[in-house]
């Protein structure tokens, strides 16, 4: 939008499009090393510990002999997506605009594929660097239905990971999110209702809302992330892609009766029963 090459200097131009002057100037700069090793160290603590706000988490990265403020640490896990996961009364305001909907979870026996979609954003560590991974999940099976990875955490790469789940397995009775404004804005919202799809949100702060999501990256990371050291972005899509196509189709889950997600996905009960 904005052109160095125009008769218009940068400042008429940036003031008439009613963006910051600062913005047009400013070029990224690389995270520096420091900081990407304690954010992977953060990411395992909020793993190991998802109820630790800054100052806790402060408290553990001193006890290892990491010295840093609780600002650092804030301003970190901000970058990472990550917060302090508990019950607590609702005092946040919403993204201005965004359309907060109710949980509809709430008492509802879960029985059949299909039923209830869930979606969450993750970090992910790479050896330099890092990237977001977007998932959207069956609640009845936790069959991964699709999955995205990305450079940055905005609302475009969640609505491609919806649409080719829609795409390709239908369409839920439910979906579920949590209040994070790459769910809320109407770019996502908007595929959801003009499917005819009930739309939940959780609570806000509330992880045990999508608990099974958060058992999903519990999973990918102590047994694949944590595992790797990913030079790339494409070695990091190859890599979790073999993961997740291994979670989905081999690996047994206590909960399902050591079955795999394909096969409560797409076997019904009654025949998993009988066989």
């Amino acid at each position: 939008m904005i052109d160095r090459a125009h008769d218009l200097p940068i400042s008429t131009q940036a003031k008439a499009l009613n963006i910051s002057r600062g913005s047009v100037y400013y070029r990224p700069r690389p995270v520096p090393e420091a900081d990407l090793a304690i954010m992977h160290r953060l990411d395992r603590l909020h793993l190991e510990f998802p109820f630790a706000g800054s100052r806790m988490l402060r408290g553990l990265l001193a006890a290892e002999g990491c010295k840093i403020g609780r600002r650092h640490v804030k301003t970190l896990m901000q970058r990472m997506g990550i917060e302090a996961l508990y019950r607590r009364p609702r005092t946040t305001k919403p993204e201005p605009g965004h359309k907060i909907y109710p949980y509809l979870l709430r008492g509802i026996e879960i029985t059949r594929p299909n039923q209830v979609w869930a979606t969450d954003i993750t970090y992910i560590p790479m050896a330099r660097g890092f990237v977001y991974l977007a998932v959207v999940l069956d609640w009845f099976s936790r069959r991964v239905l699709s999955w995205r990875l990305s450079i940055v955490m905005d609302a475009a790469f969640c609505v491609e990971t919806l649409e080719d789940a829609l795409a390709h397995h239908g369409k839920p009775d439910i979906f579920n999110t949590d209040q994070g404004l790459q769910f809320t804005g109407s770019a996502f919202t908007g595929v959801l209702a003009s499917n005819g799809i009930a739309i939940s949100m959780d609570g806000k702060g509330a992880w045990r809302d999508n608990v099974f999501v958060e058992r999903l990256w519990r999973s990918v990371k102590y047994e694949e992330v944590y595992l790797r050291a990913y030079d790339s972005v494409s070695e990091a899509r190859a890599s979790i892609g073999r993961y997740l196509d291994f979670y989905n189709g081999r690996r047994p889950h206590s909960s399902l009766d050591d079955t795999a997600p394909d096969q409560a996905y797409f076997t019904p009960l009654p025949l998993r029963l009988a066989a």
